[in-house]
Parts: structure tokens; C-alpha cells; sequence
């Protein structure tokens, strides 16, 4: 995984924590917990946040150099939250590799266990965070450090007490571009072990972007993150159900961030764009 990595959960938090200061009917995601898990700084960028016209500019500013950037994230949590919901009754366990500065374990409404997995820099900050914020860590939520290059995620998660007996929601959110490709397929062997009718929600680049034939308007976002070596791998749409079928899952769905701006960006009646540079998968284990 780039070593970068650790340091990209902070902007999407920051975005929802902005979130939180359009009226409820214009928002797309409520997550009043997301502003606790930010350091000072970036507490002190969304409070300046707070007037209307300081946000939009703000978001302008964000569209002309990475098109659909703002509103695709928000895309992106919702389409999850929504998921997650929506299979919890149907799951035994989460499962949130990657989980970076994400506080839905913590909105869920059952107490079924949720281990969420990340690299220890951000598992420690966010511990800290959590501790202020809530006075403890929940009792079915554990923080596991991990290297996903390095380490295998089922030893680690099993020293934590995880079982692949469980029916498990995996999700793995702005993921799979950090990890080199021997990274990404020790995480689907990982997957691979998962129980039949296990979740998984996770996100890819597409792979014309990372090997520079396509740029959907993000000249400047290919510069830093590829160029950068920040953004190691990328997928074809079409190579997706083969991928998946070599480790045992099927396809519920395949969207891009556009397609999903019909149902989640255009009812808020804001003017947001959605990017096709990245996709989300909702797939089934057999």
C-alpha cells in the first residue's frame, strides 16, 4: 500500500463533516460523529465551512481541478450506508478494511460485531478521537492495525477474535487503488474464505485513468495521484465478474459515481457533478 495512503482519510471526513452544515432536506449524508474524528486543523477548515457562500466556493474551487470529486464521495458513503442497512438483519458480523476515519460502525442500529481494519497510524489517531468523542470504544467495535502489503488480513483479524464462520459485510472503501496488485489479490484470497451469502461493497479506478487514455478532467488529480505513486492499481469494468468469480463472488452491481448522481445528488437540488473515474461494486459470496 503507498505510504500516502494513511494520509487520505482525513479529506473525505472533512467532507462529510462539512455535510452537516446544509439543510437537512439538501444534505446528503448525516454523520454528525464525522467532525469529532478530525485533528484541529482540518476542525478548524470545516468550521470556516460554516457560511453558505464560503462552501460553495469551496466546492467550486474542487470542480475545476478534480470534476466531480465532492459529489462522488458523497455518493459513494451513501450508496454504503444504504447497503449496509439494508443486509444488516441478514449478517452476523462487518468487516471495514480500510476503514480509515469512517464512523458508520458507529450509527448502526444492531450491536453485531464490526471489526475495522486500517493501517496503525490512522488506528491510532482514531482511537484517541473515538475515546474523546464517545468516552470509550463501543464494545462490539474493535480497531485492528494492519499492512495490507504485508500482512495477512485473516491471520491478523483472527488473532482479534474474527471467524470466517460469520456471515460477513465486507466493505472496502477507496481501497483497492492504494494497493499494489500482489496487495489487492492477497486481499481477495483473504475474501475468498468468506462464508456463502457474505456482503461486499468496494470501490476501484477505472484502469484507462491509470494508465493515462482517459482523464475525465482530473489532469491534475492523474499528476499527484498517479504520477505520485499514490494510486498503484485500477480495474476494468468489463475484467470485474471475472476477477470476482476467481474468489468465489458474483456481481449484485457495478455503478459509476455519475450513475448515482440521479438518486442521491439530483433530490438535494444542489449543483453537484459525479465522476466516472471511479466505480463502486455491491457483490455476494456463493
Amino acid at each position: 500500500m503507498s505510504k500516502a495512503a494513511a494520509k487520505t482519510g482525513i479529506g473525505p471526513t472533512a467532507l462529510i463533516a462539512v455535510e452537516q452544515y446544509f439543510p437537512i432536506e439538501e444534505r446528503v449524508v448525516t454523520d454528525e460523529l464525522a467532525y469529532e474524528m478530525l485533528p484541529l486543523s482540518s476542525k478548524v477548515f470545516v468550521r470556516m465551512m460554516r457560511p453558505r457562500w464560503m462552501r460553495d466556493w469551496i466546492i467550486g474551487l474542487s470542480e475545476k481541478s478534480q470534476p466531480g470529486i465532492w459529489g462522488g464521495l458523497l455518493c459513494r458513503k451513501r450508496y454504503i450506508n444504504e447497503k449496509l442497512a439494508a443486509a444488516c438483519n441478514d449478517m452476523e458480523a462487518v468487516v471495514n478494511l480500510g476503514a480509515g476515519f469512517d464512523t458508520r460502525a458507529f450509527h448502526l442500529t444492531s450491536l453485531m460485531p464490526v471489526w475495522e481494519v486500517d493501517q496503525p497510524e490512522n488506528i491510532k489517531a482514531k482511537l484517541v478521537r473515538l475515546r474523546k468523542a464517545l468516552g470509550t470504544v463501543p464494545a462490539n467495535v474493535k480497531l485492528v492495525a494492519v499492512d495490507f502489503d504485508h500482512e495477512d488480513p485473516a491471520a491478523v483479524l483472527a488473532f482479534h477474535g474474527y471467524s470466517s464462520e460469520r456471515r460477513t459485510f465486507f466493505i472496502m472503501e477507496a481501497v483497492t487503488q492504494y494497493l499494489t496488485e500482489e496487495g489487492v489479490r492477497a486481499t481477495f484470497d483473504f475474501l475468498a474464505g468468506a462464508k456463502g451469502g457474505s456482503r461486499l461493497i468496494f470501490t476501484y479506478v477505472r484502469k484507462d485513468f491509470l494508465d493515462g487514455r482517459a482523464m475525465y478532467g482530473w489532469e491534475s488529480g492523474y499528476k499527484r495521484y498517479v504520477l505520485g505513486r499514490i494510486w498503484l492499481s485500477a480495474m476494468e469494468p468489463t475484467d470485474v465478474p471475472g476477477f470476482l468469480k476467481g474468489y468465489g463472488w458474483k456481481i449484485i452491481e457495478d455503478r459509476g459515481y455519475d450513475e448515482l448522481a440521479g438518486e442521491y445528488l439530483k433530490p438535494s437540488g444542489r449543483k453537484l457533478a459525479s465522476t466516472p473515474l471511479e466505480r463502486i461494486v455491491y457483490a455476494e459470496k456463493e
